[in-house]
């Protein structure tokens, strides 16, 4: 039901940019948050970034903070992750995920369908 259809590539250099990108199909509730996660190896899954169901209100993480941009459009159904100045440890498997909620949360248990996930690599 979450499915991420595009990244621009998986490996970039610091400084660079990168676009992700998701598409929610089959989804029952109308009114979901959406977000973005990241893991790297021997890692936690971290929170990045989550936005609200009318896109009208953001959360990110401190780390990503100027650097991100999160967006949806809700005609398309697709949800997007925009990543630049770039930084080696951004390096990690993104994911993308929907929420049973309406309001933007950075808790990973609020998000019950998640994609499969893609390899982002901040190398010289």
């Amino acid at each position: 039901q979450v499915q991420l259809v595009k990244s621009g590539g998986d490996l970039v250099q610091p400084g660079g940019s990168l676009r992700l990108s998701c598409v929610v199909s089959g989804f029952s509730l109308d009114y979901y948050a959406a977000g973005w996660f990241r893991q790297a190896p021997g890692k936690e899954r971290e929170f990045v970034s989550s936005i609200s169901w009318n896109g009208g209100d953001t959360l990110y993480a401190d780390s990503v903070k100027g650097r991100f941009t999160i967006s949806r459009d809700r005609y398309k159904h697709t949800v997007s992750l925009q990543m630049d100045n770039l930084k080696v440890e951004d390096t990690a498997v993104y994911y993308c995920a929907a929420a049973l909620r309406a309001s933007a949360s950075s808790a990973n248990t609020a998000y019950r369908y998640w994609g499969q996930g893609t390899q982002v690599t901040v190398s010289s």
